[in-house]
């Protein structure tokens, strides 16, 4: 193999510890908050989910408190005012549901990007998501790493089994990129954050358990499908809030068919309006 060649599998595992040590430094900023102290359901599904999971919750309260309806052909549409609410996240939500919308798109309207996006930063400025900066920094770095094992072998004039040992010996760089692309932007702290919480609060079995309303969103902000399937299984369900087909929702089938004989909040702790 061409020495030449080995400055480039150099270059592509020094690009590969930058970027760990951008992505480490940046994962420890802060201390990490307590339980008592933890940020409201929106972020908190933020942290696990993303922005689907934050606008999934603020729909989730919108509707406790008859704001918002399943429409047609899995949409969700306006009913009516957000009721008394400043938290952001739900005020965009619903002022971008100017006609009915799927959750897809829904996400993507502006004035829930940018109410989403407004929580992203007080998530970075918390140490609960990695800077921006150093993330995309770190992210521009792996990107790299294919491409300077790629260009290597050729710029050196590797050839016949020279060529394939030289692509070979920056297999393990590549990959070792990969996975460091699929790493969540969350830090740490977080992920602790987000495991002492569901400890705290195990999903319970049935929903009769659960009285409280603000209760129901830090579960769906927990746990997600699981939770809306338990709580609010027929607004889920016409609504499209479920990732997966209703027939695979885990929910027993006496409490779906139970669902449609109930009045139209769902019987959901909180729930103060009609979803249909």
């Amino acid at each position: 193999m061409p020495t030449g060649m080995w400055w480039f599998i150099g270059a592509a595992w020094f690009e590969l510890l930058l970027a760990a040590v951008l992505l480490r430094s940046c994962g420890t900023r802060s201390e990490e908050p307590g339980a008592d102290g933890a940020p409201p359901p929106q972020a908190l599904a933020l942290l696990r989910g993303g922005r689907r999971a934050a606008v999934t919750v603020a729909l989730v309260a919108l509707h406790q408190r008859g704001a918002v309806a399943a429409g047609r052909k899995h949409t969700i549409r306006a009913n009516g005012g957000p009721g008394r609410t400043h938290d952001p996240v739900q005020l965009g939500v619903h002022g971008a549901l100017h006609r009915a919308l799927a959750l897809r798109t829904l996400t993507l309207r502006p004035e829930a990007r940018r109410a989403v996006d407004a929580l992203r930063g007080e998530l970075r400025g918390a140490g609960l998501l990695r800077p921006l900066a150093r993330w995309w920094a770190a992210r521009t770095l792996l990107a790299c790493v294919p491409l300077t094992a790629l260009v290597g072998p050729f710029v050196t004039g590797a050839a016949g089994g020279n060529l394939t040992r030289a692509l070979a010996a920056g297999v393990p760089a590549v990959l070792v990129a990969v996975a460091l692309l699929r790493l969540p932007d969350t830090t740490r702290a977080a992920r602790r954050l987000l495991a002492a919480l569901r400890e705290r609060y195990p999903l319970p079995e049935h929903r009769r358990e659960v009285t409280d309303g603000r209760l129901v969103q830090l579960y769906v902000a927990l746990y997600g499908d699981p939770a809306l399937a338990l709580f609010l299984p027929r607004f889920s369900r016409d609504g499209g809030l479920l990732d997966r087909p209703w027939e695979d929702d885990g929910l027993p089938r006496s409490d779906r068919e139970g669902d449609r004989n109930r009045p139209p909040s769902d019987g959901t702790p909180g729930a103060g309006g009609p979803s249909r």
